[in-house]
C-alpha cells in the first residue's frame, strides 16, 4: 500500500528517552544509516530526566543478567567513545539483608551469580558497615556486594547515546509529536505527526510513559502501565567519600545513591497511585506531581532506622514523577504479535540500568531477526489483550511496584485483579480444597488442601513449603490410582481449511499425522534450528487440527504459527470454547471406560490416539497423552458439558480412590518422567538434539522450518547435553544453581524440584559433552554444596511401559 508521505525513513523510532536513544545508537553501530528518532518535546523529557540512575546487574535469570551486564559494558566505553560525560560511577552496590528470609533470598541470588558469571561477595554486617559507614548494623543478617554496579547520570547518558547515534548517521528530531500510525495489513507503513506524515519500513515504540497510547494508535495492545514513584534528596550537609557504594535495604524498602554532599533515597511503597490508566495525555511533558508525604513516610522512616544520620539531615527536594510499570513489573521488548514490523522497548521500571543492553538486543532483533539471546521474561508476547486492559493493568502495575522490594519467594503468585478467567470447574474445585494460582489471567488449582489444612501458600527458600505434603498425596494418587486435573487454561488453536495439513507439517519439526485420529508432540524451530515452541498437534478431523500449548505461551506460539500459514488456512483461538480435564493414573482407563460406551482398549485407543468419545451424557475429544508420565487422557469438552463430565468421572472413580491434583503435582511428576518445560529447559537458545528431543525431529520430511540447520546440528553433534541430576532426600533447589566439577562451575540447573514418588530432589541442566560419562557432581544451593548424581535421562518409566499400557 502506498500512502501520501512528506518523507520516508527505513526505521522510525518514537521516543527520545534513554531507551529510544540507546536503540538508535545500537542501530547505528550495526550500520543502519536511514534511522529517524522522533521526540515530542526534548530528549529525556518523559521520565528519564527524573530517574535516580542506579545500575544493578544481577537478575533471577541468566539472560536477563547478561542484558544488564551488556549495559555496564556500554557504560564503560560510552564516555570515551562520545566525549560526553555520563557520570558513570562504578562504585559497586551493597544489598543488606535485614531479616533471615531476606538473607536466604540474597544467598540464593549469590549462588546464581556464581553460575551467571557475576562477581558477587558475601559480607558480614561489620564488613558491610566498613563499606558504608553511615549504616547501623542492627538486625543485619548479612550483605551482598557487587563491585561492577554503580550509578550513572540519566541525562548525560541519554545525550551520549544521542551524540553517538548522530555520529553514526541517525537523525534525531525534537518537538515532533506522533499523533497516529498508519497500518496496512500486518504492516505499520507510516506515522502521522504534527510536522507531516513520515513513511517507514520499520517502526519502533520506545515511547516510555506513552508506549501504551502509541500502541493503541497501531492497534497493538501493550501491558505497560504508569504509576507515581517518589524519592528525595537530603540537604547537602554530608561529607561523603568519592567511592561510596550505592545501598539497598529491601527489608527497609529503600535504595540510596550518593550525590554531591547528600543522599538520593527512594522506595517502593504499597498503595502508590496509578496514572491515567496507562494513557497519559500527549501534552504531558517535563512535569512532576505534588509530593505525597504520607507515602514518602512509608520508606523514609525505615531508611532513618538504618541510617541514623538522616535524623539530623533535612529533606531538600522530593521528586514525585510518573514511571512505567508493566503488568508483571518487567520490561517489554520485542516485535508486536499484531504487526510484522512494529517493535517495542517499553515498560522499563529500571530503564537507565537496562538501556545499553536493551538497545543492543532490540537492534539485533530488528536487523538480524533475533535478539541474540532468549528474552522470554521480557518478551512482549508474554502478555495479551487481557493484561493490557486499563483497570486490570493499573491494579497489576500498582501491585508490581509495591512488590519490587518484597521477598520474591519461589512459586510466588500475584494477587491483584483476581479472579478473572475461570474454568467451569473453578467453584466446584475451590469448594473441594483447591488453592489456586493464576496463569495468563486463568485461575487454576496449584494444590488441594485437606479438610482442616491451611488453604494459603506458605513458601520457603530453604525448608519444605506448606504444600509439600499435599502435593505428595496428589502424586501418590497419580502414580498408584487415578486423578483428575483441570487443565482448561491450556491454549487451544483450531487450524482448518484445505492445505492445513501441509502447512502445519512445514512448521513443525515432527511429522504431523496425515490421518485424523492421532496427535503428535513436536517443537517448532527457527532458521537456526533452535526451539521457538513446544506443543501438541492433534489431527482431530479432515482439514481440522487442534494445536495445544501452555497457558502462558498462546500469544507467542499463535503468532509464530499464524505468520507461516498460507492463504486459505484459518486459525482461531478456541481456548474459551473447551474445558480440558486430564484423567491420569493406572486406573484411568478403568474409570473412563465405566462411563463410556466407546472402546478405550489399548488396541482401539493407543498412546497418541485422538477420538471423539461419549462420557455419560456428553461427548469429548479424548487425546491419549499427558504431562505426568502415566496412562491418561486429555479430554477436550465443550464448556457447557464440563461440569457433567467431571461429576461423572468423580463418581465413577470414588471406588478407586480418585483424587484431584494440581499444577505442583504435575511439576513433580514431569521432573521424574524427564519431561521438559519451554522457557526453562528449552528455549530459543537450545536445539532439540542437545535437549534429548531428537526423536521429535523428522529429517525425513523434505521441507520444514529449520530443517537445514537441524540437519547440520545433528551431523555436527551437540557440544552440550541436557542431563538429569538426583540428590538424596529434600534439597532446596529452585533452578539456576551452579553445577560444580573439580571445583569449577561446569553448568547450572535449568529447572529443579522434588520427585515425591522417587523421594529425591531432581534437577535438569546442560553439561559440556567433554564431561563424558562422569556421574558425581556438586550442586551449590544457599552456600552449601550437595552431592549430586548424574543419572539416566528419564528416571521414571524409561521404557514407557506404564504410559503405553
Amino acid at each position: 500500500m502506498s500512502i501520501p508521505v512528506d518523507r520516508h525513513a527505513r526505521i522510525v523510532i518514537i521516543g527520545g528517552g534513554a531507551i529510544g536513544c540507546s536503540v538508535a545508537y545500537a542501530l547505528s553501530r550495526k550500520g543502519e544509516r536511514d534511522v529517524l528518532l522522533l521526540e515530542k518535546r526534548r530528549l529525556t523529557e518523559g521520565c528519564t530526566w527524573h530517574a535516580a540512575g542506579l545500575v544493578g546487574q544481577l537478575r533471577g535469570k541468566r539472560n536477563l543478567t547478561r542484558l544488564m551486564q551488556a549495559s555496564v559494558a556500554v557504560f564503560d566505553r560510552l564516555a570515551a567513545e562520545t566525549g560526553n560525560a555520563i557520570q558513570w560511577h562504578k562504585v559497586g552496590s551493597l544489598r543488606l539483608a535485614s531479616s533471615p528470609d531476606r538473607w536466604s533470598e540474597i544467598r540464593r541470588s549469590m549462588t546464581q551469580a556464581k553460575s551467571f558469571g557475576v562477581e558477587c561477595d558475601a559480607l558480614s554486617a561489620d564488613e558491610a558497615k566498613a563499606l558504608f559507614p553511615f549504616i547501623t548494623t542492627d538486625g543485619v543478617e548479612g550483605a551482598a556486594y557487587i563491585a561492577g554496579d554503580g550509578y550513572v547520570d540519566p541525562y548525560g547518558l541519554t545525550q551520549a547515546y544521542a551524540r553517538a547515534a548522530r555520529a553514526g548517521g541517525v537523525e534525531i528530531e525534537e518537538g515532533v509529536t506522533v499523533t497516529d500510525i498508519i497500518t496496512a495489513g500486518r504492516q505499520a507503513v507510516g506515522v502521522v505527526t504534527d510536522h507531516g506524515t513520515i513513511g517507514c519500513d520499520i517502526l519502533v515504540n520506545c515511547a516510555g510513559l506513552w508506549a501504551k497510547r502509541v500502541g493503541e494508535m497501531a492497534g497493538v495492545a501493550i501491558a505497560a502501565g504508569v504509576v507515581e514513584h517518589q524519592y528525595f534528596l537530603t540537604e547537602k550537609t554530608l561529607e561523603l567519600p568519592d567511592n561510596l557504594t550505592t545501598l539497598r535495604d529491601p527489608d527497609k524498602n529503600f535504595y540510596l545513591k550518593p550525590d554531591t554532599g547528600s543522599f538520593a533515597i527512594g522506595g517502593w511503597e504499597e498503595g502508590t497511585r496509578g496514572c491515567w490508566r496507562g494513557l497519559p495525555p500527549l501534552e504531558f511533558g517535563r512535569e512532576l506531581f505534588d509530593a505525597n508525604y504520607d507515602r514518602l513516610a512509608l520508606f523514609a522512616g525505615l531508611a532513618s532506622e538504618r541510617l541514623p544520620v538522616l535524623d539530623k539531615t533535612g529533606i531538600q527536594t522530593v521528586i514525585n514523577g510518573p514511571i512505567p510499570v508493566s503488568a508483571d513489573g518487567e520490561p517489554i521488548i520485542g516485535r508486536a504479535p499484531e504487526l510484522d514490523n512494529f517493535y517495542l522497548a517499553c515498560g522499563f521500571t529500571a530503564g537507565i540500568a537496562a538501556s545499553g543492553g536493551a538497545g543492543e538486543a532490540l537492534a539485533n532483533w530488528i536487523v538480524e531477526g533475533d535478539p541474540g539471546m532468549d528474552l522470554w521474561q521480557f518478551d512482549v508476547r508474554r502478555f495479551g489483550p487481557v493484561q493490557a486492559q486499563g483497570r486490570y493493568l493499573e491494579e497489576r502495575a500498582i501491585e508490581a511496584y509495591g512488590a519490587y522490594y518484597k521477598i520474591h519467594w519461589p512459586n510466588e503468585e500475584q494477587h491483584s485483579a483476581r479472579p478473572l478467567r475461570r474454568s467451569p470447574l473453578h467453584d466446584r474445585l475451590t469448594a473441594m480444597g483447591a488453592v489456586n494460582g493464576q496463569k495468563f489471567g486463568w485461575e487454576r488449582p496449584n494444590w488441594f488442601a485437606a479438610p482442616g489444612e491451611d488453604r494459603h501458600d506458605a513458601p520457603s527458600f530453604e525448608q519444605r513449603p506448606n504444600w509439600f505434603g499435599a502435593v505428595a498425596r496428589e502424586v501418590e494418587a497419580i502414580r498408584n490410582r487415578v486423578a483428575l486435573i483441570d487443565q482448561t487454561s491450556f491454549v487451544k488453536f483450531e487450524v482448518t481449511g484445505p492445505g492445513a495439513l501441509a502447512a502445519l507439517d512445514r512448521i513443525a519439526a515432527n511429522k504431523v499425522p496425515e490421518a485424523p485420529g492421532s496427535a503428535v508432540y513436536t517443537q517448532l524451530c527457527n532458521g537456526r534450528g533452535t526451539i521457538e515452541a513446544d506443543l501438541t498437534i492433534v489431527h482431530a478431523a479432515p482439514e481440522r487440527f487442534l494445536v495445544v500449548t501452555g497457558s502462558g505461551f498462546g500469544i507467542r506460539d499463535g503468532a509464530w504459527i499464524r505468520a507461516q500459514l498460507p492463504p486459505g488456512v484459518q486459525m482461531r483461538d478456541v481456548t474459551g470454547q473447551y474445558a480440558t480435564i486430564n484423567i491420569c493414573g493406572p486406573k484411568a482407563r478403568e474409570v473412563l471406560q465405566s462411563v463410556s460406551d466407546s472402546d478405550l482398549s489399548n488396541a482401539a485407543h493407543p498412546f497418541l490416539a485422538a477420538r471423539e468419545i461419549e462420557i455419560g451424557w456428553a461427548r469429548a475429544l479424548a487425546v491419549r497423552i499427558g504431562y505426568v508420565g502415566e496412562l491418561g487422557y486429555e479430554l477436550y469438552v465443550p464448556q457447557e458439558f464440563a461440569a457433567h463430565v467431571y461429576e461423572t468421572l468423580w463418581a465413577a472413580g470414588e471406588p478407586h480412590g480418585i483424587a484431584n491434583a494440581g499444577y505442583r503435582a504435575i511439576e513433580s511428576c514431569r521432573l521424574e518422567k524427564g519431561y521438559l518445560y519451554w522457557s526453562g529447559d528449552i528455549t530459543p537458545d537450545t536445539n532439540p538434539y542437545e535437549a534429548g528431543l531428537g526423536f521429535a525431529v523428522d529429517l525425513g520430511k523434505p521441507e520444514f522450518s529449520g530443517r537445514e540447520a537441524l540437519a547440520a546440528l545433528k551431523a555436527a553433534g551437540p557440544s552440550r547435553r541436557l542431563v538429569t541430576f538426583t540428590l538424596e532426600g529434600f534439597v532446596p533447589l529452585h533452578g539456576g544453581e551452579p553445577v560444580i566439577a573439580d571445583g569449577k562451575v561446569v553448568g547450572s540447573l535449568s529447572s529443579a524440584g522434588f520427585g515425591h514418588h522417587l523421594g529425591k530432589s531432581i534437577g535438569f541442566g546442560y553439561l559440556p559433552v567433554a564431561q563424558g560419562d562422569r556421574r558425581d557432581y556438586l550442586i551449590e544451593a544457599f552456600g552449601r554444596a550437595h552431592a549430586a548424581t548424574r543419572g539416566p535421562r528419564v528416571l521414571y518409566d524409561a521404557k514407557m511401559e506404564r504410559l503405553k499400557a
